[in-house]
């Protein structure tokens, strides 16, 4: 039978054939695969059947956008890609915003979806997408993803799934995608006999010689150095590198929001974040730099203070130089005097050998490490002080106060946006092995509460916590349950203030009132579903906190019984300390840049 034709019965099994998805599910199990997240629908389900008795786990989401999330959160817990399944049409669009996630935070994720039916394309089967052109599902990706392949011939399944895990995670990580017509998936083939295995060995982009001399002679001649890292630096030997980098020549350091857990809070050289939600004392360092060594970092907006020079950074006459793996982001924002691809890694390791061979001494800047100390003891004690507050609904410094004193130090923070993002980025003193998970390039709300079951699946033994607004938490339902059903102790900490809060804020400063951002009942009352009782409905703990002592005794419980729940705090509608500067607020106030 021609591969194109209409079949008129099931394609028989011709002798040392297995069907594609069969094939299929021995090469993610052969590429070390875990778990596959997503939701079922009639063009995937002969791959579900083989993933059934296989080695990897289907987890099933509910909803495709809460699939991605979780996906998401497990690439960026284990390092391993993500992997997800979705079904044709509105099953591939729903998951368009968790994917776009993790694309723009460099996170790994392989995203297999399945078609209308090859020899059906064109004429509008069942839920094709096709308006602008036929069986065109795949190019709704196009402008987030790092490439997309439709499969047209079953032949080229195993060499395009290689691909795809290749390019999500080779150079810049990313999103793809691979688009199956269904038919392919029972089509015969021979069995996987690993002719398309991942490259065993890989090496990425270092720095050459002659460059990392030159940058180390700009640091070791700079007067007022720093260096600005982002986060790709997670690796714990680039860690050190890092470290040792800075405390050779007693570089100040600072970080983006996507950075924060990088290096210990605590660090005597760490600054903290600049930009909207950083601090003045960074401030002072950013844009009196003379150098500045910028590692895996795009200069976001937030960061940047919108790229103000009388706020965050100030090039010129501050000398950027600019490493990155993406070429694309080298000079983006900034004028760059040296700019370099590479693995910021390999990078570090280059500059830091070339400074020991020029000075092997150590370096001493008088005072510099006393001053960071107390700007950062004002940040973390006045956060702390203010968490002593009893007031109810609680300030969110409480919240965060209490969350601090009962975590673990290895626990990982999953959060959303709002002060459960921003506040934490900026107050909230991570332990040197704690981790800080947030959606950064898209701001997504509602990523937290999925992506920390993704996290927990990583990471088993850990102790997890979505810390999430009530929007977010409303926003995706589906992973209550879904952590329910894999008895994953996620705790979903709901800062509960009733409203989308930090919009609600710029409205009311910028417009004077606050209008669809706040949660009313029928009468204008303010309104919120129960999350505790929604928690205990789909079979997790439920936790209500009505006075300033609950909260505490909610985590403790929590933390003991180590079973998944929902701890609903009402909190206080209090704007997130903003040092900085963010140019949108002069856009609505009708001063555009020109």
């Amino acid at each position: 039978m021609s591969e194109n034709a209409t079949p008129s019965a099931a394609e028989p099994a011709a002798e040392g054939t297995v069907t594609a998805a069969r094939a299929l599910v021995a090469q993610l199990e052969s590429y070390g695969v875990e778990y596959v997240f997503g939701t079922c629908g009639h063009t995937n389900i002969a791959l579900l059947d083989e993933l059934g008795p296989s080695s990897v786990e289907f987890v099933i989401a509910r909803h495709e956008q809460a699939a991605a999330h979780a996906a998401d959160g497990y690439a960026r817990a284990s390092g391993k890609p993500g992997v997800l399944l979705t079904h044709v049409g509105p099953g591939l669009m729903n998951a368009v915003t968790g994917v776009a996630t993790a694309a723009m935070d460099s996170v790994p994720l392989v995203v297999i979806s399945g078609d209308v039916p090859s020899y059906y394309a064109g004429r509008h089967p069942h839920q094709e997408v096709n308006l602008h052109a036929d069986a065109d599902q795949a190019a709704i990706f196009g402008p987030f993803s790092k490439r997309t392949w439709h499969v047209h011939q079953v032949a080229d399944l195993h060499r395009t799934v290689e691909r795809a895990f290749w390019t999500a995670t080779s150079g810049r990580p990313g999103a793809v995608l691979v688009n199956v017509p269904m038919d392919h998936f029972s089509r015969r083939v021979a069995p996987y006999a690993g002719d398309h295995a991942l490259p065993a060995v890989t090496s990425r982009p270092a720095l050459d010689t002659a460059t990392a001399e030159r940058i180390a002679r700009m640091l070791l001649e700079a007067e007022r150095p720093l260096i600005y890292f982002g986060g790709g630096l997670r690796e714990p030997r680039a860690r050190q590198d890092l470290l040792a980098l800075a405390e050779h020549l007693d570089i100040p350091l600072a970080h983006s929001l996507m950075g924060k857990g990088v290096l210990p809070d605590r660090h005597p050289l760490l600054l903290g974040m600049p930009g909207f939600w950083g601090l003045e004392t960074t401030h002072t360092h950013t844009k009196g730099a003379d150098v500045v060594l910028a590692l895996a970092t795009r200069f976001a907006e937030t960061d940047a203070s919108s790229w103000d020079p009388a706020h965050t950074w100030n090039f010129p006459p501050s000398r950027l130089i600019q490493i990155d793996i993406d070429p694309a982001e080298i000079g983006r924002n900034y004028p760059v005097e040296i700019g370099a691809v590479s693995d910021v890694g390999e990078a570090v390791r280059a500059i830091g050998a070339a400074v020991r061979t020029a000075r092997p001494e150590p370096l001493t800047r008088a005072g510099l490490r006393e001053s960071i100390a107390v700007a950062r003891r004002g940040v973390f004690d006045t956060a702390r002080e203010d968490g002593r507050s009893d007031a109810f609904p609680l300030r969110p410094q409480r919240i965060l106060a209490d969350l601090r004193d009962a975590l673990p130090d290895d626990a990982v923070l999953v959060t959303d946006v709002g002060w459960n993002k921003n506040g934490v980025a900026q107050c909230y003193e991570l332990p040197e092995t704690g981790r800080f998970i947030t959606p950064g390039g898209a701001s997504t709300m509602g990523f937290g509460p999925a992506a920390a079951v993704g996290v927990q699946l990583a990471e088993p033994d850990r102790t997890v916590v979505a810390l999430i607004g009530d929007g977010g938490m409303s926003a995706q339902l589906p992973a209550i349950p879904m952590a329910v059903e894999r008895n994953l102790p996620v705790l979903f900490v709901v800062m509960n203030n009733r409203a989308h809060g930090t919009i609600a804020d710029l409205q009311s400063a910028s417009f004077g009132r606050s209008y669809g951002c706040e949660f009313t009942d029928a009468e204008g009352r303010p309104y919120s579903p129960d999350f505790a009782a929604l928690g205990r409905s789909c079979g997790a703990g439920g936790y209500s906190v009505a006075e300033p002592a609950d909260l505490a005794k909610a985590l403790a419980d929590a933390l003991e019984r180590r079973v998944p729940a929902v701890i609903d705090v009402p909190m206080v509608n209090e704007p997130v300390p903003t040092p900085g500067h963010w140019n949108i607020k002069d856009i609505y106030r009708g001063s555009f840049a020109d």
